[in-house]
């Protein structure tokens, strides 16, 4: 096998495991990867806003409102006007979004963040560059993404 093809089996296999795992939420808990990981910004605090969550997930604010639109529409975060600045809406996770958050399985992105940290400096090193190389060989070096391994589109609704 030449490194062509083996370099072409690495991604589909990285494209199968967010795939898989992407399907596996959608029926645990209905939810894309994304939507989960705005929800579990929102519990940290128990609430949070549009910005801030846009800020934390580096995606653009219309896309956290379409997320957060989701959200509310399954009962698992409401929106509320802030109490110490009536111009400013605040996230509040629900019951509901509380025990999703309980019960989803383990994000893939969690397995990938405690194996990167158990490697060298030099390593992560090494596979940022060449993740990053790869980004710009598929011309998605400037793409709005989420530090959050999903296969799908951000702003497609789960079964």
């Amino acid at each position: 096998m030449n490194r062509i093809d083996s370099s072409l089996i690495a991604l589909r296999r990285i494209l199968r495991a967010t795939d898989m795992f992407g399907r596996e939420l959608a029926q645990s808990a209905g939810l894309t990867a994304v939507q989960l990981r705005v929800l579990q910004v929102v519990g940290e605090t128990g609430q949070s806003t549009a910005t801030a969550i846009s800020n934390r997930m580096r995606v653009s604010q219309a896309t956290v409102t379409v997320l957060v639109d989701k959200l509310v529409a399954r009962g698992m975060v409401q929106r509320e006007k802030s109490q110490s600045d009536r111009r400013q809406t605040d996230i509040l996770i629900t019951n509901l979004g509380q025990q999703t958050l309980a019960t989803a399985p383990d994000p893939l992105q969690q397995r990938y963040v405690s194996r990167f940290l158990a490697m060298q400096d030099w390593e992560q090193a090494m596979l940022v560059a060449a993740l990053e190389r790869v980004a710009a060989m598929l011309d998605a070096e400037d793409m709005d993404a989420a530090p959050v391994l999903d296969s799908g589109e951000i702003g497609r609704t789960a079964p």
